[in-house]
């Protein structure tokens, strides 16, 4: 995968993701927006259903009064016909008698202020309306209607009252009720049960507090714990005329969790899929980076072990060629030399395929290592010994600093061994002078740490951190002045962490490293 084509797809993933978290944003934020007015509607739903069931009721029981009043008092009304038609018609066939009466009245009455509960003695009613009747009765049934009860009587001239009518007495009310106090037109229970009773309906079952204000002061009616806040619903109540400003008010104080509460499970469930989107983004974004970084390393390793492979190939063919020459194959002492350099560089590349094997049959887990025990320092200067020609060539020292007294672990020889001499060829390669090099033990609890000290170039924190990973090599620009493959101190890793083990390393740029080896000692 080029560069550019591994950048676009990074673009167009991340424009992907943030693209379904802004739209699962904007759906949760539309659900919690949409439970808001929902909720906002029911409630003012409910408000506008109390206040109007509370001015119904006092509507009919005043006018219900009135009329009672009107319709049952014991002396009849100052009564005016200013235009009145009486037509009588009687027919001896069917013995029948119709009566048609049309006509305006003016009716005056005086009521006592017990209705409106001010501080009159009486009130003056006037009614002017226009009567208009027919009626027919059986000669032989007619009765004087002032015979029948206060009851039958009420009955019989209620159901007789024309919507007109009535309209008139509501007009009455509305236009005196403003001055009874709220505490006399309705009580807080009856508020608080009608409230109770409509937001049931609607779905609502949390707490609540209400009120109800004249303008913007408090009245009696209203809950123990009503607070006035940026969150209150209200709705006006009793506004018969211009002259009253009552309003009744309501607010929930756990309101946010109601409406959180019904879009939970919503919100729960976009939470989760956009966690799992993110994550699945995570893992393939950083799989492509750890793809990238291995076709890297790769290319790399490649372009080394082929580096590696010229050298020995090219050397092997120039002694074979110089072998062949009739001049040096019969020269017995340089057919030897050539022959042993042709040994060497195959034993060369042998041991760079079997360290690449090795490391593979590691991760399968298909490399049997058996262990027993062993003393480390042993093992140690028998490390040092595959080496020590090579130190000293270069002018170079290995010094030992065996402070362990507890020296027996469980290992496999041979392993440890190739463990401790990569590690001592890690220090020789990566020491541009003279080789300087200090092995030490100690024993600490039921371990024995084991530190090899160079002097070399030493390494950046970055090279710390991958330094025993496969196939990695610091990387220093087109200067190859240290050859390898990264399988070195991967082998390294593999091996001690088989063996129960923990190894690291302390490094700083042109200081030198210090690789640390901790293994359990046999009790």
């Amino acid at each position: 995968m080029s560069k550019k084509l591994f950048v676009l797809l990074v673009i167009l993933m991340s424009l992907s993701l943030v693209g379904i978290i802004f739209v699962q944003a904007y759906y949760i934020n539309n659900t919690l927006e949409n439970e808001k007015q929902r909720f906002t509607f029911n409630v003012k739903k409910t408000l506008s259903f109390v206040a109007d069931r509370v001015e119904k009721r006092e509507l009919r029981q005043y006018v219900n009064r009135i009329q009672k009043y009107v319709y049952l008092q014991q002396e009849a009304p100052d009564s005016t016909a200013i235009r009145n038609i009486i037509y009588y018609q009687q027919d001896e066939d069917s013995n029948e008698t119709t009566v048609y009466r049309n006509g305006i009245v003016e009716e005056n009455f005086t009521l006592p202020s017990t209705f409106f509960e001010i501080g009159l003695d009486t009130i003056n009613i006037k009614r002017i309306f226009n009567e208009r009747e027919t009626q027919v009765f059986k000669n032989d049934d007619l009765e004087d209607i002032s015979q029948l009860s206060d009851e039958e009587r009420l009955f019989q001239m209620k159901r007789d009252i024309k919507r007109s009518e009535e309209i008139q007495f509501e007009t009455f009310y509305e236009d005196n009720a403003f001055k009874i106090p709220i505490h006399k037109r309705v009580t807080r229970k009856e508020i608080d049960r009608l409230l109770t009773k409509k937001l049931k309906d609607e779905g609502i079952t949390i707490d609540y507090e209400f009120a109800i204000y004249d303008k913007d002061l408090a009245t009696t009616i209203q809950s123990d714990n009503f607070e006035l806040d940026n969150s209150t619903y209200q709705i006006p109540i009793f506004n018969e005329t211009k002259n009253s400003d009552f309003a009744l008010l309501i607010n929930f104080p756990g309101k946010g969790k109601l409406i959180f509460s019904s879009v939970i499970t919503s919100l729960l469930m976009s939470i989760l899929f956009m966690a799992i989107i993110i994550f699945a983004f995570y893992k393939v974004f950083s799989q492509l980076i750890k793809q990238r970084k291995i076709a890297e390393i790769k290319n790399d390793f490649i372009n080394n072990m082929t580096h590696e492979f010229k050298t020995p190939i090219a050397t092997i063919n120039l002694a074979l060629d110089a072998i062949k020459n009739p001049k040096i194959i019969n020269d017995r002492d340089k057919v030897t030399r050539y022959l042993g350099m042709i040994k060497e560089e195959n034993k060369r590349m042998h041991a760079q395929v079997e360290n690449v094997l090795r490391i593979s049959k590691l991760e399968k887990r298909e490399l049997n290592i058996s262990k027993e025990n062993v003393d480390i320092h042993d093992l140690i200067e028998d490390a040092i010994t595959h080496v020590q020609l090579i130190v000293e060539d270069r002018q170079g020292y290995i010094e030992t600093h065996f402070n362990a007294e507890a020296t027996s672990v469980l290992a496999n020889e041979s392993h440890f061994t190739n463990v401790i001499v990569n590690m001592l060829d890690n220090a020789i390669k990566y020491s541009p002078e003279a080789p300087k090099i200090d092995v030490s033990t100690e024993n600490i609890a039921n371990n024995i740490i084991i530190k090899i000290k160079d002097q070399g170039s030493g390494m950046g924190k970055v090279a710390q951190k991958h330094a025993f990973d496969k196939f990695y090599r610091e990387q220093t620009g087109n200067i190859h002045n240290v050859k390898g493959h990264g399988l070195g101190l991967a082998y390294v890793k593999q091996i001690i962490d088989d063996h129960h083990g923990y190894v690291s390393v302390e490094s700083e740029k042109g200081n030198g490293s210090t690789f640390t080896i901790k293994l359990p000692l046999i009790s």
